[in-house]
Order: C-alpha cells, then sequence, then structure tokens
C-alpha cells in the first residue's frame, strides 16, 4: 500500500506539532505524562519569584510555580504544581527562599510531621524569608559603625603621634615626675618626725590606755556616785518645791485672814467699809470744806489782810 505524499506531510506536521507542545511544555517546566497534585501558597509579597520556578525538597524538584494571581487584599495567591507521587504532610510550610544573589526566588518545603497529606486544591502555609540583601543589611550597618569608629580612632591615634602633642605629653610626664619627687621628700620628712617623736607618742597611747583602764576598773564607784548626784538634786529640788508650795499656803491664808477682819469691820479698813457714822462724818466734813472754799472765793478779804502803808491793822467792816 503506498502512502501519499498528502498523508505524509500532514503526520509530519502532527508530529511536528506535538513535539512543539511537547517542548514548549517541558521549557515551561509542565509535566505532560504524569499526573499533578495542584496546591496553593498566600505571601504577601513574592519579589523574585515568577511562573516556572521550583519548587524544592531539600534542593529536589518536585514540582513548579504555575501561576500567581494578585488578590484585593494585596496578597499573591501561588498556585503549585506537585508531582502526584510525592505526598505533602498537611502542615508543611511553603517557605519563599532566594537562591543566588541576583535575587532570584524558589519555594522550599519544610514537610511537617503530620500523617495526613495535602489534597488537590488545598492551600499551604506560607512563609516568607528574608532575601539576601535584607539579610546583609545589619551586618552593612555594623559595618558602618565599625568604619566610622575606626575613623575616629585613627583621628585619634594621628592627634597622638602629631608632635606639639608629644611635647606636652613629655611636660605632662615631667610634671607628674617631680611632684612624685616631692611626695617622697615629704613623706621621708614624715618619717623622720614619726621617729623622732616615738618615745612621746607611746608615752601618750600608754597614758590614754592608764586613763582606759581607771574607767574601766571604776566603772562601778562612777556609777554610784552618778546615781548619788541624781539622789541628791531630786531631793533638793523636792524640798525647794515644798518650801515653796508652803510658803504660798501661808500667804494665801494670811490674805483671808485680812479680808475676813475687814469684812468684820476690824481696823480702818474695816470700819470705814463697815461704819455708815464714818462715812456720813466724812461727808459733812467735805461739805463744810466745800463751804468753806466758797466763801474764801467770795470774800477774800475776811481771811487776808494787805496793805502796802501799814493800814493792815484795819479791820474790814
Amino acid at each position: 500500500m503506498k502512502i501519499k505524499n498528502e498523508t505524509k506531510v500532514g503526520v509530519l506536521a502532527a508530529f511536528a506539532i506535538a513535539l512543539l507542545i511537547i517542548g514548549y511544555n517541558f521549557l515551561k517546566g509542565n509535566s505532560i505524562f504524569s499526573r499533578e497534585t495542584v496546591l496553593f501558597a498566600r505571601y504577601s509579597q513574592v519579589d523574585g519569584l515568577g511562573v516556572s520556578k521550583p519548587v524544592l525538597i531539600n534542593g529536589f524538584q518536585i514540582g513548579r510555580v504555575d501561576k500567581l494571581e494578585l488578590q484585593p487584599n494585596g496578597t499573591i495567591i501561588a498556585t503549585l504544581k506537585i508531582n502526584d507521587k510525592y505526598d505533602i504532610p498537611h502542615n508543611t510550610i511553603a517557605r519563599l527562599e532566594s537562591t543566588d544573589l541576583l535575587g532570584g526566588k524558589a519555594i522550599i518545603m519544610d514537610l511537617g510531621n503530620s500523617t495526613e497529606y495535602a489534597k488537590d486544591g488545598d492551600t499551604l502555609n506560607a512563609n516568607v524569608e528574608k532575601g539576601l540583601m535584607e539579610a546583609v543589611q545589619p551586618v552593612q550597618k555594623k559595618a558602618e559603625l565599625i568604619i566610622t569608629k575606626m575613623d575616629s580612632i585613627l583621628t585619634s591615634v594621628n592627634s597622638i603621634l602629631n608632635p606639639n602633642f608629644q611635647k606636652n605629653v613629655d611636660k605632662s610626664f615631667t610634671s607628674i615626675a617631680s611632684t612624685l619627687g616631692a611626695l617622697e621628700a615629704t613623706s621621708k620628712k614624715v618619717d623622720a618626725l614619726v621617729g623622732s617623736e616615738s618615745s612621746k607618742l607611746s608615752n601618750i597611747l600608754s597614758n590614754v590606755e592608764t586613763i582606759t583602764v581607771n574607767f574601766k576598773n571604776n566603772g562601778a564607784k562612777i556609777d554610784a556616785i552618778l546615781k548619788n548626784l541624781n539622789e541628791v538634786t531630786d531631793k533638793a529640788a523636792a524640798l525647794n518645791f515644798k518650801t515653796t508650795i508652803d510658803n504660798a499656803n501661808k500667804a494665801v491664808a494670811d490674805l483671808q485672814e485680812v479680808v475676813s477682819g475687814i469684812k468684820n469691820g476690824k481696823g480702818s479698813l474695816g470700819q470705814l467699809l463697815n461704819d455708815t457714822k464714818l462715812s456720813d462724818n466724812l461727808n459733812n466734813a467735805s461739805k463744810n470744806l466745800d463751804n468753806l472754799l466758797i466763801d474764801l472765793k467770795a470774800n477774800p478779804k475776811r481771811y487776808v489782810h494787805f496793805s502796802v502803808f501799814g493800814g493792815g491793822n484795819k479791820k474790814d467792816k
């Protein structure tokens, strides 16, 4: 049976188209002849992650990223296609991680310990690790601080190496040496003074020790003397207080006696207060004195005689 050329061309074209489709899917990472499990993971950011990026377990690729979709709340849902022959525990974490210095990302599976496996359409827990540049930033800041400190240290070293500064340091050390020499001389003088006066100091300390021993031995006697002195002082204070009270009582009794005598008419004051006759006589005498003064003012010549030429013996008619 002879095959027509048209049939050969059609078969060849179909084979080429199939090969093209297979090659295209292969380049995209799609598996043509094996079944795949579709899983989802939600990320807050997917810098460097793109479609066809690998899904790895310990560096071994088990799938690929099939699609990335932006959600209304700003998160991104990644569709993962995993080879059906690999079982993924339900509590596995799909960690987005950098794979190179250029910022390329891949999804690394941290397998969980659950005995329940993820099914087609399940959403895995997701986590975004810091990129390499983000992780280097704290180190960069510390390096900048260290460089700044090194710069200040070098500046200080340069100032120390300055000739003027060295001269000042030499002068300072010279002054310190002279000060130490003066202190040493003073210390020697003090030592000589203490050595020459050591006998006197020993006698003074001995006398102080003797006085302290005497106080210690006669402590009971001193306590008894102080106790007696307190008793004498208390008795003297009590005696003076008793004498004062007795004198006050006596004065009050005398005053009561005087007041009682006045009430009973004794003495001039008592008679003056109690005798109405004496009071009347005093009133009459006062009245007569008033009359006398009135008459003296009215007729002074009756009582006073005065003449310049000696006519004072004449009587006023």
